[in-house]
């Protein structure tokens, strides 16, 4: 299916459980949409956890197809997009066992030199200078929330970024909403002032346009040849 295809994705009519009883009759091109109304928040959440882009792009890749298979399980009373996060955290955590690394490290020694930093166009055309700014204002908050133990780091962007609500990131992390609490207030005491205020640019670790087009056919063309 051609990645332009079924632009309106995002339109509420389309309601998840009715997507997803599709699908399980047999319309796998509408996994679709779900993979486009997801990626985003997939991204930021396996990023999370790992640095390199193109080893969180073959976890995306991974968890949909997982989430695609195992899709008779999904319950329909919950929130695809819940599901969907708790497939990636364990391919996310078993890719970090396979790499010798544990769980709660902060960001290792080479993570600064990976291209962490996607950035976006600006329709507004800023000037150069404007550009220049908005660049290192997003590489300086993304270098202090990767400075956060993953504990920490996973949780304060769920909930700051994707504004998640504290009872589906409790259910997600498979923790107490009062936990979830406390680890993002912990998140944001351990980053500057300036840098928290910073965060309101939902800009940062941005997953769109062409990478979101190019994951998204190679997980449908697995989806089709099977």
């Amino acid at each position: 299916m051609e990645a332009t295809q079924l632009k309106n994705f995002n339109n509420p009519k389309l309601k998840e459980a009715i997507i997803i009883e599709r699908i399980l009759e047999g319309e796998k091109e509408l996994f679709e949409i779900l993979i486009r109304r997801n990626n985003q928040k997939l991204y930021r959440t396996i990023r999370s956890y790992l640095k390199e882009d193109a080893e969180v792009e073959d976890v995306m890749q991974n968890s949909y197809i997982k989430a695609y298979t195992k899709l008779y399980q999904f319950r329909k009373d919950a929130l695809f997009s819940t599901w969907l996060i708790r497939i990636a955290i364990n391919e996310a955590l078993a890719r970090l066992k396979e790499k010798g690394r544990r769980y709660d490290l902060s960001i290792d020694a080479d993570a600064s030199r990976s291209n962490s930093v996607i950035s976006l166009p600006d329709r507004r055309e800023p000037n150069p200078q404007q550009k220049m700014i908005h660049k290192e204002t997003q590489q300086l908050l993304e270098k202090a929330i990767d400075s956060l133990e993953s504990k920490y780091r996973i949780a304060y962007v769920l909930k700051e970024v994707e504004e998640m609500k504290v009872k589906d990131i409790a259910e997600t992390l498979d923790l107490s909403e009062s936990n979830v609490k406390v680890r993002v207030h912990r998140a944001k005491a351990m980053l500057k002032d300036l840098l928290f205020d910073l965060s309101q640019d939902k800009n940062i670790f941005e997953y769109g346009f062409s990478r979101c087009d190019r994951l998204t056919e190679r997980v449908m063309e697995q989806i089709h040849n099977q």
